[in-house]
């Protein structure tokens, strides 16, 4: 399967929509799970087909983070929980008791941590739909701590009957083909606090900061979580590239912002079209105006001579990802956009041929479903589609290393 669908995302209006899949295998899940999370998370929203360009770029920078992450201290909460389940149940019981500790988690961490800190939950309580665990579970593998490869429930079903000597036990196991002789968990996992679960914050113990870092090292040596976490770098920056000691980055970590940077700039008047081109056919004067001056201020902040030396040959090469497949008509669609603010010095002067590509790039993602051709999908829509520039989930990336603090 593939995480951007040239084709026609069925979500009616007054009806709960429904996104399946096969499920082969945890990366084909993942990537399944990825999808579903844009149409949660409305800073993320993809209505330009851009999502597997900017995620290819985020997991280079930034592996095993994802948008709807908050703290740090999940990565070691989410196992200390799952390690403490009983494993004579079956496997809804299972999933059960595992809902009932994290709920539990969450009231403990409303009650010991301070507002606004990024608790998974706060709002929801036990009516809570997306658990910690599961915007966590991906990272998890990704960095290391997690060694079951399959889903979470996978895990519920293997526990019963995984060795409890794990040593003394190598044979394959039917659930995936891991060899049942490994943990569950990385092995040098730290033990929960004294307290646990009831008294807890997202302060990181020495031991656990130092376990987490040795995770990114041997995960990933070469990305710039890394470096920046080995450096115990906290310094402020809106965006990657405003970093101040960006000159200090690998050549390669380097080159990357360079060309997110690029592209994020370059894309986001593509955004801003989007919208006010909706903003006109639905004939709201506010949201006009609104998008005409940040149009406007895009035009005037836009570097041509830089994007005139970009090489979308070395962009492709650079950010390409074995997790994301960028399928040609986002290519050709980026491709054609820059070739036309290349041309024109920005949209201004053909604004036709730019409302053009906006519009086709969008009907063919959407079919039915665009508010260009449904007039009740663009009466839904309520004046704002994905207008952030990319940040490439830096400032989920910027908290890590604020809560890796030696």
């Amino acid at each position: 399967m593939e995480l951007e669908f040239e084709g026609q995302l069925h979500l009616a209006h007054g009806m709960n929509s429904a996104i399946g899949w096969i499920d082969f295998d945890e990366s084909e899940r993942d990537r399944a799970q990825r999808l579903m999370d844009l149409f949660r998370e409305q800073d993320s929203r993809d209505e330009l087909g851009l999502g597997a360009i900017r995620d290819s770029i985020a997991d280079h920078l930034f592996p095993g983070t994802s948008t709807i992450q908050t703290r740090l201290r999940y990565m070691l909460f989410i196992p200390w929980v799952l390690r403490s389940l009983p494993s004579n149940l079956g496997v809804r019981e299972m999933a059960a008791k595992a809902r009932q500790k994290e709920i539990e988690l969450v009231r403990a961490l409303i009650a010991g941590a301070p507002k606004d800190v990024g608790i998974i939950g706060r709002d929801a309580g036990d009516k809570l739909k997306r658990l910690p665990s599961s915007v966590y579970w991906s990272g998890l593998e990704s960095w290391g701590i997690r060694c079951f490869p399959g889903s979470i429930e996978a895990y519920f079903a293997a526990l019963p009957h995984w060795p409890k000597d794990a040593a003394k036990d190598h044979a394959e196991d039917d659930l995936g083909g891991a060899p049942r002789g490994r943990s569950m968990w990385q092995e040098r996992l730290p033990d929960p606090p004294a307290g646990w679960p009831e008294n807890i914050d997202f302060e990181l113990k020495p031991d656990e900061a130092s376990f987490l870092l040795d995770r990114l090292v041997e995960r990933h040596p070469n990305s710039l979580l890394t470096y920046l976490a080995c450096r115990h770098d906290r310094a402020k920056a809106d965006a990657i590239w405003l970093h101040p000691h960006l000159a200090d980055f690998p050549e390669q970590a380097r080159r990357l912002v360079d060309h997110a940077r690029v592209f994020s700039g370059v894309m986001h008047g593509a955004a801003l079209l989007y919208n006010l081109l909706l903003s006109e056919q639905r004939a709201k004067e506010d949201w006009i105006e609104r998008y005409q001056v940040a149009l406007a201020k895009w035009s005037d902040e836009f570097d041509a001579k830089t994007l005139a030396s970009w090489s979308l040959d070395d962009f492709w090469h650079e950010t390409r990802h074995t997790g994301h497949q960028v399928l040609e008509p986002a290519k050709r669609f980026v491709t054609e956009w820059v070739s036309l603010i290349r041309k024109e010095g920005g949209i201004g002067r053909n604004r036709e041929a730019a409302n053009a590509l906006i519009i086709t790039r969008e009907r063919r993602l959407k079919k039915g479903q665009s508010r260009f051709a449904n007039t009740s999908a663009r009466d839904r829509w309520q004046g704002a589609s994905g207008i952030e520039r990319f940040q490439f989930r830096w400032p989920i990336a910027r908290s890590y290393l604020k809560d890796l603090k030696p």
